[in-house]
């Protein structure tokens, strides 16, 4: 695979939570590839977090159906949540409330979102280099 190739699979993003600081996380495109080509064409995208077990996740704009959506995730995993049309982020021990369509994962800074409280406002946008 040509760098160029893993530039177009592998999207870089950043995660701006208010009042905690950055964090960076990379969506793998062939994982969800319908899922991750809406997100990547609305990004930037915010909303207000909510706690569910070891994951915090955020309404979006983004209306998506399940692809190839799975019951269960490890920790660091960056998920699309159909049913909620919310970005999760599994920072530790926990099972998504339904599938999810998983996105790719933390690559930077995992540990921010364990300070998450219920309703921080969370950005997400392309990271350029």
């Amino acid at each position: 695979m040509t760098s160029e190739e893993a530039d177009i699979s592998r999207i870089k993003i950043r995660f701006i939570v208010e009042g905690l600081g950055e964090a960076e996380g990379e969506l793998v495109r062939f994982l969800s590839p319908r899922t991750i080509d809406m997100i990547v064409r609305k990004l930037p995208v915010e909303g207000r977090a909510a706690l569910w077990k070891e994951e915090v996740y955020f309404e979006t704009p983004i209306k998506m159906g399940e692809e190839k959506a799975k019951g269960t995730v490890e920790g660091g995993t960056l998920a699309f949540w159909p049913m909620g049309s919310a970005i999760c982020i599994f920072y530790g021990e926990s099972q998504p409330y339904s599938p999810v369509n998983i996105l790719g994962k933390i690559t930077k800074n995992l540990e921010l979102f364990k300070q998450v409280k219920s309703g921080t406002k969370i950005r997400v946008e392309l990271l350029v280099n």
